[in-house]
This record gives structure tokens, sequence and C-alpha cells, in this order.
């Protein structure tokens, strides 16, 4: 499934609402040993089948730093499509023949967030590189990590501005490639088979990076990010940062087009 229509005229703005207008960012902690499995089995045979129903396959990922927990990103036009196109997956023919040995793997699969974008640009930029076929394994490019910052309030309260005029810039500075930010959907969650972290308030983005060595650039505890993160409003605890490689069949990657807003002129005239 490719992201975008070179030939659409619609604004990059307009085409990043189009691709994630509402995004599940899933942690899955599995049995030891068992992500191999989960994952050939995800890549081979759950991507397409979710896909054909109109979700967004976004990314999967190996967590770097815990070998027992896999990682992955889906997107839907909206929260009623959202519903339909769950329905269809789970109470479908594929999940049926395979729901068990995926589900064999899995310790828990209820550390969801539901999110949209923070800006009507700050949504994944659509790839026109093509998903690598069924049953190629191994690793994407680069590495892509996830800061999730916990708040007291919704991010509309200021954390938002506060990343947009004061971190935003810094990550900008200091070359980091910032592929996507997010705040809290705040809709019920009309699917309750699957359960998502519902009551809390979140601002989470991304970044990519090509291999490993600048990763520290973008994660708190290190130099202007620690110390801007540090004076950020409503933070309820310390980020919690996932270092993530791709699959090998994960469109997003350590070498993704940052998003629309990176670059974009703000409404008010300021970059």
């Amino acid at each position: 499934m490719a992201f975008d229509d070179p030939s659409t005229a619609i604004t990059a703005g307009e085409r990043e609402a189009s691709l994630s207008p509402i995004v599940e960012l899933r942690q899955y902690v599995l049995h030891p040993g068992a992500r191999d499995t989960l994952t050939r089995l995800f890549d081979r045979e759950f991507v397409e089948s979710q896909e054909a129903l109109g979700i967004a396959l976004i990314g999967q990922f190996r967590d770097v730093d815990d070998p027992d927990r896999f990682v992955w990103i889906r997107g839907f036009p909206d929260m009623a499509l959202r519903l339909e196109a769950l329905r269809g997956f789970y109470e479908g023919p594929v999940w049926a023949a395979h729901r068990e040995a995926a589900n064999a793997t899995m310790l828990n699969s209820d550390d969801v967030l539901l999110l949209r974008p923070a800006d009507a640009a700050s949504g994944f930029t659509p790839s026109s590189n093509d998903r690598p076929p069924p049953g190629v394994n191994g690793n994407g490019a680069g590495l892509v990590v996830a800061t999730i910052h916990a708040l007291d309030s919704p991010a509309s309260d200021g954390f938002a501005e506060y990343f947009e005029h004061k971190l935003k810039p810094a990550l900008i500075e200091a070359g980091v490639a910032v592929l996507a930010y997010f705040v809290t959907e705040m809709s019920v969650n009309d699917y309750p088979r699957l359960p998502v972290r519902e009551g809390e308030n979140v601002f989470t983005w991304f970044a990519g990076f090509p291999d490993r060595s600048g990763v520290d650039r973008a994660i708190p505890g290190h130099g202007a990010v620690e110390r801007l993160i540090g004076g950020a409003p409503s933070l309820r605890w310390p980020p919690h940062v996932l270092r993530l490689i791709p699959t090998a069949r994960s469109l997003l990657t350590g070498l993704s087009q940052p998003c629309a807003a990176m670059s974009s002129r703000r409404r008010d005239g300021s970059t």
C-alpha cells in the first residue's frame, strides 16, 4: 500500500492528515524469545490483510532495549472507519486463522495509545517507497525513536505550544528529523474488544535516524533536549523513550521524511 499519489493536487498538510488522522501506537509484551516468531507472522499475514480494509500499516518495530517487546503503529481515516475496519479484521478470516499463534506469543497487548496529529501537518509524511514483499525478514533502515510525554492536562493547555516554540526549534537546530507528533485522541474507544489507555493525556513525537550514532541528540537526558523538557509545562513524570528498529516490511524507518510541520510556516507567520 503506497501512502502517496504524486498526481494528487492537495497540500502537504492535507496529505499528512489523510494518512493518519487517527493513530494507534501499540506496545506488546511478549513471552521470552517469542518476538521473532510474532514478527515473521505479523509481516507475513497481518499487513496486506489490514490494508485491504483501509487500515494504514505505518510501522512495525523491535524495541532495542527490550528483547520481549514488539511495537507497531497503524492509522485510520476517522473513528467511524476505525470501528468498521477493526470489526472487519478481528471478526474476519485472517485473524481467525492466525489468532491462536499470535496470542501464544503475547503476555500483554493492552498498552495502546489512541492519538491524533497535534497539527494539521504533523502526521507521518506519505511515502512512495514500495514495501518489500511478504517473506522478507530482517531489519529495515535506521532507527526510530518515540518519546511519550505523560501530561497532567490536555496538551492544548500548554505543552503543545511549548513543543512548537521551544523544543521543535532546538531539535531542528540539532539536525533531528522529527517524523511526526501527536496528542491524545479523546474519542471513546468504541471497539472495547481491543482496549486502549483511556483517561490519559500524552504528547508523543517520533524521530528518525540513519543509524544509532546521533540518537542522543533526541533522547531526554542529553544536552539541550533535557534542559528544555525540564522546563516544559504539565509533565507528570520523565518521558518514556522507545528506541525502535524497523522490521524489513515497515514503511516507517529511520530514513523516512520529516513531517511537513517541521518545515511549514505557522499560521502566525513564524517558522
